[in-house]
């Protein structure tokens, strides 16, 4: 699909603008791509804050309209504008399920990497939230992400025991943001063993999608 009115603002190395990366592919939506380099602070340069003023990716640039500044807002737009493939559902039940276990991957999964790393990397020292504004690292909070990972990758495997997807029978939104965010735990040394046999078989399907790969 031939879209040359988007403009993504992206980093290679950040699982945030990975996630936005992913719903485009899926879309099969073609799109122009500005590299954003996240450890020299060009999100922090009055360049980019004048695209974005949050300092933060992916920012999805609509020419003639806005530009979008989370993956919420991505998601939204993108399912509106190219409902093919579906990946929040088609039924109301199916949608309400893709909502929950996305809900879920976001703040059990993603949230909790984020906890780990933000709060005890001497990289991230006074950046423990993202944003323009700095805040003091807090240690006990990278201690309980790691325990949250754990938990996390246990009710994963635990949900796809006897299904292939996390929201059922169909791809979805849930699986993009679940894999980036169990990819991503490995920045904080966590991730998946023998312990979770259907994480694992779910991670393997997963990297036969183009837009996904190995892990």
């Amino acid at each position: 699909m031939s879209q040359g009115d988007l403009t993504l603002y992206d980093c290679l190395t950040a699982p945030s603008p990975r996630r936005a990366r992913i719903l485009l592919a899926e879309k099969g939506v073609a799109h122009t791509t500005v590299a954003v380099d996240l450890r020299q602070g060009e999100q922090f340069t009055e360049a980019f804050r004048a695209v974005n003023p949050l300092c933060t990716v992916p920012a999805l640039r609509i020419e003639g309209g806005p530009v979008l500044t989370d993956n919420a807002a991505i998601l939204a737009y993108l399912e509106a504008r190219f409902p093919e493939p579906p990946l929040t559902g088609r039924t109301p039940e199916e949608k309400a399920e893709v909502a929950h276990w996305h809900w879920r991957a976001e703040f059990e999964g993603l949230l909790a990497v984020a906890e780990v790393l933000r709060n005890s990397s001497p990289a991230m020292r006074g950046r423990a939230l993202p944003g323009p504004v700095d805040y003091a690292q807090i240690p006990e909070l990278a201690e309980r992400g790691v325990l949250r990972l754990q938990q996390f990758f246990t009710a994963l495997d635990t949900r796809l025991a006897d299904r292939p997807w996390l929201a059922g029978e169909s791809f979805s939104v849930a699986d993009i943001t679940a894999v980036v965010a169990v990819d991503f735990a490995r920045a904080a040394r966590q991730r998946p063993d023998e312990r979770h046999p259907h994480l694992l078989r779910w991670r393997a399907r997963l990297a036969e999608r183009p837009a996904i790969g190995p892990a």
